[in-house]
């Protein structure tokens, strides 16, 4: 609990910044549907169909937060070329709501793995890297995936990682075994 020192300093700050500036500021009451019971109705029960189907509901969503504006919003401005213009305040105010629902993220290309992907390759890539990997992601074109995988071990736990890195010179040295997956292809459309 805020002492009233602490509560009366919390006054001071000044508003916080317009979220979605070209949105109108009235919101809806009750809130909009969720577009989560279409996704689920779109894939379906079948086991085998939810890897080899993409819910169309998903496609049409992406359209939507394109025309808004509320595309790669995960991207900080100051901090990457490639930011739409948002704040890591703004962002996360956004994903606090994007979390509520199954489909929202990846409506507007903010889901995990591809942002952290896309961080790692905004900040490191070359400009060929970039071109294969990079632009499509942002684009909503494909999607990427994170392993850690790494025998005997539970590789999900990060600080379970046996695989060790060392320093030669301008260079890095990985000593370890890893088990690597190729050609993952994630367009099931």
């Amino acid at each position: 609990m805020l002492n009233s020192s602490k509560r009366n300093a919390y006054r001071k700050l000044s508003p916080p910044p317009s979220v979605f500036p070209s949105l109108p500021r009235s919101h809806p009451s009750p809130p909009p549907p969720s577009a989560d019971p279409v996704l689920e109705a779109q894939i379906g029960t079948e086991p085998s169909r939810r890897w080899s189907h993409h819910p169309p509901i998903i496609d049409k969503l992406k359209a939507r937060a394109r025309s808004l504006g509320l595309w790669n919003m995960f991207l900080p401005k100051g901090h990457y070329a490639e930011s739409p213009g948002y704040s890591n305040l703004e962002y996360g105010l956004m994903a606090e709501w994007l979390g509520r629902s199954r489909c929202a993220s990846e409506a507007v290309n903010c889901a995990a793995p591809d942002t952290g992907n896309m961080e790692v390759l905004a900040k490191y890539g070359d400009e060929a890297q970039k071109r294969k990997w990079l632009r499509p992601l942002m684009e909503g074109e494909i999607r990427s995936a994170f392993l850690m995988t790494e025998p005997g071990v539970a590789s999900s736990d990060a600080t379970n990682i046996q695989m060790r890195m060392r320093r030669e010179g301008d260079e890095y040295v990985l000593n370890g075994e890893v088990s690597f997956v190729f050609d993952v292809n994630s367009r099931l459309r």
